[in-house]
């Protein structure tokens, strides 16, 4: 006799939404962790991470996580700037939690040097955010 498993496609199921707590980091020197944070600190935690990290590189994380910005180093600044703002919403949008980023702004402050702050929209409201890259 062959086993039936058609009672399988008849089962609903509810997704439950995780909850957002994390251990907090000090965003400022990257180095201590000191308690736990949940909701929008948890989200500036999560934009930073995602932001500082390398795409490919690491074997612990998904080949969705982080960002490439290895390969923009000696482009012109005329194909970094579009390049780097379609990089950074491909790169935060996988975390289902981010809803859009807008609002880019790009400043030459230094010759090789590029920086651009914009705005992230998530579900637990906007955060104002900036990365810095070497070109």
């Amino acid at each position: 006799m062959i086993p039936s498993n058609t009672n399988l496609l008849n089962l609903t199921f509810d997704f439950a939404e995780q909850p957002t707590k994390t251990y907090q980091m000090d965003l400022k020197t990257g180095k201590n962790i000191r308690g736990y944070t949940d909701e929008l600190e948890a989200m500036k935690q999560a934009i930073f991470k995602i932001l500082n990290t390398e795409r490919y590189q690491y074997l612990i994380y998904s080949w969705n996580y982080g960002i490439e910005l290895a390969d923009l180093f000696g482009e012109p600044i005329s194909y970094v700037c579009p390049e780097l703002e379609r990089r950074i919403v491909e790169a935060l949008t996988w975390d289902q939690r981010i809803l859009d980023v807008t609002d880019f702004a790009f400043d030459s402050p230094k010759r090789g040097v590029l920086h651009t702050t914009f705005t992230v929209h998530t579900i637990f409201g906007d955060v104002q955010a900036e990365k810095t890259v070497n070109i």
